[in-house]
């Protein structure tokens, strides 16, 4: 922060621009300024201090870091602060400071994955224009399955919340069927249109294509989102698509579902109604989604996107850089 406040200075701001800039106080721009004018850089290191002197000494910083980074221990998959407190002969209080100043955090361990498609690139200018800049006189629409949705039902009654006391439920249950839903988002409006059925082929796939076929004003053409699954890429789709050209598919690069926004819609509607739903056959867990569905279209509420295709690669561009750099 010092340093951005001398690296402001030089480009001409005052001690009030760069205090709104930095969101700092004008006081610490106008001290760190002066600090650097008297002494330039050394004024900008911390004065000796009263006090306890450090116990820890810069090479077993360095210790800490390194062990954690570069090595894992012979009874685990990563550090903990007590296991590497032991190793190194620090204490767990120790370990826990420097993994927190240097942003450290062995015990977490997130997902990633890259698309191999070679039309990655085309793809996503694809589907973010779409998304940020609708064709006239037609309707966007966001589609996929989410197939193999179980009923299920607890093998025990759920014991209700009380005050102190969250809801609980059996850890175990018991399985009635599946169910598989087509749904198909609007971009603009929000509105679901949606089609259950018991299986999840090129077959039903078609249906759904008559059904949106059916619901969407004929004179409005229709620009389907979607993915690359081989029930969307069968003879019999084409035909339907050549008898029907008023459809257009833009389909996502593989291992990118993040781009279809009714991925998100999905995503409610687990949280929202099936996660902690209870249903004693796929009839009941049917009945529940068209209601869900039906009320979600009382009231729907559109997914604005917002970042460039740009915006979307040049981070991706950096991350395949850095994993290419990293020597693994």
């Amino acid at each position: 922060m010092r340093s951005r406040i001398v690296l402001a200075a030089g480009d001409g701001l005052g001690n009030t621009a760069i205090a709104q800039k930095l969101g700092i106080a004008v006081s610490s721009a106008r001290k760190w300024r002066s600090r650097f004018v008297a002494d330039r850089l050394d004024g900008l290191l911390d004065e000796p201090r009263p006090g306890r002197p450090r116990t820890v000494g810069d090479e077993q910083v360095e210790a800490v870091i390194t062990r954690t980074l570069e090595t894992t221990p012979k009874d685990a998959t990563h550090w903990s602060t007590r296991s590497l407190a032991a190793e190194l002969g620090l204490s767990q209080s120790a370990v826990s400071r420097i993994w927190r100043a240097f942003g450290l955090q062995p015990h977490r361990q997130e997902s990633w994955k890259l698309s191999k498609d070679p039309l990655f690139v085309d793809k996503v200018k694809d589907v973010v224009g779409l998304y940020l800049d609708p064709p006239e006189r037609a309707v966007v629409l966001c589609v996929d399955e989410k197939s193999q949705i179980q009923a299920l039902d607890r093998t025990a009654p759920i014991l209700p919340m009380l005050p102190g006391t969250p809801q609980r439920a059996t850890h175990d249950y018991k399985r009635y069927g599946t169910s598989s839903l087509y749904a198909a988002l609007d971009l603009a409006t929000g509105q679901v249109i949606g089609s259950l059925h018991a299986r999840h082929r090129a077959i039903e796939f078609k249906k759904f294509l008559a059904k949106i076929d059916a619901e969407v004003p004929a004179e409005l053409d229709v620009h389907v989102v979607l993915d690359n699954a081989s029930t969307h890429k069968t003879p019999a789709v084409k035909r339907w698509l050549i008898e029907h050209p008023r459809f257009t598919l833009h389909f996502t690069p593989t291992s990118s579902s993040w781009l279809n926004l009714v991925e998100r819609w999905f995503g409610e509607l687990t949280t929202k109604k099936l996660q902690r739903g209870t249903h004693r056959s796929v009839r009941e867990l049917n009945t529940d989604i068209r209601a869900w569905i039906d009320t979600w279209n009382d009231n729907p509420r559109p997914y604005v996107w917002t970042k460039t295709a740009d915006q979307i690669l040049e981070p991706i561009a950096r991350y395949c850089t850095r994993i290419n750099d990293s020597g693994h």
